[in-house]
């Protein structure tokens, strides 16, 4: 029905569109107004709908763009948070291999100094028995010389006195 509406408007416009002279120039108000009407109503007619339409998924689009944004808005504080608490988690796992190498370290210094210590004590007992290995040593010396001394001199005379007075001069 709307259709035959418009039809008939359409037909109304051209009945009462004013032939252009300039004679009734005063008068065509009311024709002029009517064929306004008309043409108005066929343009909101015909292009109303597909507006409406137009604005409408256009509006539509605009909110569906708007919750793929606040969503991704979600994604990314969530995505800060967690990467917020993996930095805290990270900096307290430095914390305590921080405080965990300082342990290690003082129970691997105490180990190499227990181990100097040890080894000095050893370098020490070696000294030692070198000390008393090189004296015994040098004894030994001292009475060979001595004796090849007592027995290169071939005296008669040569009696325990005389030996103890050479190992003397010998020991001082």
């Amino acid at each position: 029905m709307s259709r035959v509406l418009v039809f008939m408007l359409m037909i109304s416009t051209f009945a009462f569109a004013s032939s252009g002279n300039a004679e009734s120039a005063g008068t065509d108000i009311v024709q002029r107004t009517v064929n306004f009407i008309l043409f108005a109503g066929l343009i909101w007619y015909l292009v109303a709908e597909p507006v409406k339409n137009y604005f409408a998924s256009r509006s539509q689009s605009i909110a569906d763009e708007m919750k793929k944004v606040q969503e991704k808005l979600r994604e990314t504080a969530a995505l800060k948070k967690d990467a917020l608490a993996k930095i805290a988690a990270a900096e307290k796992f430095a914390q305590d291999l921080a405080v965990s190498s300082k342990k290690e370290n003082k129970v691997v210094n105490d180990n190499i100094m227990a181990q100097c210590d040890a080894d000095i004590e050893i370098i020490a007992k070696q000294q030692a028995v070198l000390i008393d290995f090189e004296q015994r040593k040098m004894v030994r010396s001292v009475v060979e010389d001595t004796l090849k001394e007592v027995l290169a001199q071939s005296d008669d005379s040569f009696d325990k006195e005389a030996m103890a007075n050479v190992i003397l001069k010998k020991v001082a």
